[in-house]
């Protein structure tokens, strides 16, 4: 079928009315009149286009409170560095608030033109952060993760992003090609025993980067969402002290890795606290606190993107 003259599909009409909003600087009603139809179906097409990712919008200016917020967190924790973005309200989703400055950060990295090991985490807020990045040509670089890409029964991890990155940005890219969590320790040895997975984790902890996810170990904990542990883990941990993980790796209050539970099954790398490069971390959200705090404590963390809320918690609590 010829695509000269087209119908519009509800993709192309929401499409063409967002860039009109945001770049043309139309007004809905404006947009109205040139895509031929109702003020109320243009502003339906322009929230679609924000919905379904077609328009990427970005805050150049640097919010004075967010400036303060950063400095503090800076000063406070010893951070090399922070970026804090202003929070969408009262229940709005922190990834979506910090998607932009996540990819932002990442985007500064991907354009230093030295070449630079990057090792990346997986998760939520990871993914939102891919989805806000822009293309960029950066093959100069090599993209690795910290952790397994294989979920418990046996299908690529979701939430892995190290291959969705790589086609943005054209890079070499290195899965770690073992399963998040061994069903037992035996098992996660022997994939370690590999040679090739020996030179992708070789490859892991000489990252001259780290960036990566922040979960929670309550009651709603990211790995027991997504099947990697169960309820009676969990509960185990919990007993434990347990209150965050990067990268799989669980720890307790004071940042410090438990010696039980899932992390004597953990494939990947761990990150080692208090690195002496970049290791940031990507999260927000009111139940994180605890766990990017204690990860900031001990440093297994020493740069952090986050919205204004969790900014102010982190430092109410320290």
């Amino acid at each position: 079928m010829s695509r000269l003259d087209p119908e519009p599909s509800l993709h192309d009409e929401a499409a063409r009315a967002g860039w009109l909003y945001y770049v043309g600087g139309l007004t809905q009603d404006q947009i109205a009149t040139e895509l031929g139809v109702s003020r109320q179906r243009a502003q339906r097409l322009v929230s679609r286009a924000m919905a379904e990712g077609l328009i990427h919008v970005r805050l150049n200016h640097r919010i004075g409170a967010c400036l303060d917020l950063e400095a503090e967190l800076c000063r406070r924790f010893g951070l090399g560095r922070a970026r804090v973005s202003p929070g969408l309200g009262p229940g709005g989703d922190g990834v979506r608030a910090i998607a932009p400055a996540a990819a932002a950060e990442l985007e500064r990295f991907l354009r230093m033109p030295q070449p630079l090991v990057i090792g990346l985490g997986t998760g939520r807020a990871m993914r939102g952060m891919v989805d806000a990045m822009v293309e960029i040509d950066a093959p100069q670089h090599r993209l690795v993760s910290l952790i397994g890409n294989i979920a418990p029964d046996g299908s690529a991890s979701f939430f892995d992003v190290v291959m969705r990155i790589a086609d943005k940005v054209r890079a070499p890219h290195y899965p770690m090609p073992v399963p998040v969590i061994s069903p037992t320790p035996e098992e996660n040895a022997a994939f370690h025993a590999l040679g090739p997975v020996q030179k992708v984790v070789a490859l892991a902890e000489a990252a001259d980067v780290i960036l990566v996810g922040v979960g929670q170990m309550s009651n709603d904990a990211p790995l027991l969402a997504d099947g990697f542990v169960s309820r009676a883990e969990l509960d185990e941990m919990q007993a434990a002290g347990a209150v965050g993980e990067v990268a799989g790796w669980v720890f307790d209050s004071e940042g410090r890795y438990l010696d039980l539970g899932t992390n004597m099954r953990t494939g990947g790398v761990r990150v080692a606290p208090g690195l002496d490069r970049p290791s940031i971390g990507i999260a927000a959200g009111a139940s994180k606190v605890p766990a990017i705090h204690a990860a900031l404590k001990s440093r297994i963390i020493n740069g952090l993107v986050t919205d204004e809320p969790t900014a102010r918690a982190l430092l109410d609590r320290a």
